[in-house]
């Protein structure tokens, strides 16, 4: 067998030949077949080739996985859209391990799907699982340096510029520069997203809802797609809120009332009043944690998704809660 890696880790810059003669798919002095685009299935007789040689131009993320990896179907066309937008700034080689469990065993791969990046014919990074589009194009960002001017990094920038102007209250040029990126890429999660919260923000809640159905189905599960979704739900239950003046009364009167405390947490959010809308929350949950079904509880679940798990509310809020129900 020919070994792909030192014991020191590094990859041997003399598996070509080595592994061309121990296969015996491809005899001396025959050209391997030229494969069009970045995108390819590599073998063991052509890992060195397709891997190591060609991480000397462009990095080269190694994508193993196998047919009957559910995660690896996740995986596998996120990276395959991110290596495309590159346009040759990178490459993808894809190793299914139940056709190559010799290059699986060398590289010492113990689960799938695991990703590795290859620069100058040496691994530089790499992660197992399926991750996240964000950390997956932050991986990606990683590799191509400044060399991803064109590509991912251009869309980053765009998203960023519009992100920017939503935050500062430019509904109008955030909407632009979302349904921009959308003409270039379209289904892209984030732009959806944000294009969404643009007429959500506008008050166009039918607009919002169809939006969001313009996201690809890669892209559905996108943290920026389930935290508009779940402004929306929240938009949905405030609709049946009631006067917040006679609900503060009846709580004030009633403290155990406890559907009148949740209508005036859901009214309180739809004023805008989110931090005490979740102190309310968490008085139900501490003084009846299983009240109507959890209906406290996973209302508060519905705005740490809308916050965003880095949102410091969700945080502070998500401790209070542990702390309330595992006390």
């Amino acid at each position: 067998m020919a070994s792909l890696i030192d014991p020191t880790g590094r990859p041997l810059k003399g598996l070509k030949d080595n592994t061309q003669a121990k296969a015996g798919t491809i005899p001396s002095g025959t050209p391997k077949a030229a494969q069009p685009g970045y995108i390819k299935d590599a073998s063991l007789s052509s890992f060195a080739a397709d891997v190591l040689d060609a991480s000397m131009d462009v990095p080269v993320i190694v994508d193993f996985w196998a047919p009957w990896c559910g995660p690896c179907k996740q995986l596998g066309p996120l990276l395959e859209r991110l290596v495309t937008e590159a346009k040759g700034a990178l490459r993808l080689v894809k190793v299914n391990i139940d056709e190559n469990p010799e290059i699986a065993q060398q590289l010492r791969i113990q689960s799938i799907p695991t990703v590795y990046a290859f620069k100058n014919g040496q691994p530089v990074d790499g992660f197992m699982g399926a991750v996240p589009e964000s950390q997956l194009r932050q991986f990606v960002q990683t590799l191509l340096g400044s060399t991803g001017e064109e590509g991912a990094g251009g869309v980053e920038d765009a998203l960023s510029a519009a992100a920017d102007a939503l935050e500062q209250g430019d509904v109008s040029t955030a909407a632009q520069l979302y349904g921009q990126i959308l003409q270039e890429d379209p289904g892209n999660p984030k732009a959806v997203a944000g294009l969404a919260r643009c007429y959500l923000q506008s008050g166009d809640i039918d607009r919002a809802k169809k939006t969001l159905q313009l996201v690809r189905p890669d892209g559905a599960s996108d943290e920026a797609i389930r935290a508009v979704e779940a402004e929306l739900a929240l938009k949905d239950n405030a609709a049946a809120a009631a006067d917040l003046a006679d609900l503060r009364s009846k709580v004030e009167t009633d403290p155990a009332n406890l559907q009148a405390r949740f209508d005036l947490a859901l009214g309180l959010d739809a004023k805008g009043a989110r931090e005490t809308a979740i102190d309310q929350l968490l008085e139900i949950v501490r003084r009846d944690r299983k009240w109507n079904e959890d209906a406290a509880r996973k209302q508060l679940v519905t705005l740490f998704d809308a916050m965003g798990p880095t949102d410091p509310r969700t945080i502070s809020a998500r401790r209070r809660l542990s702390s309330l129900l595992f006390s």
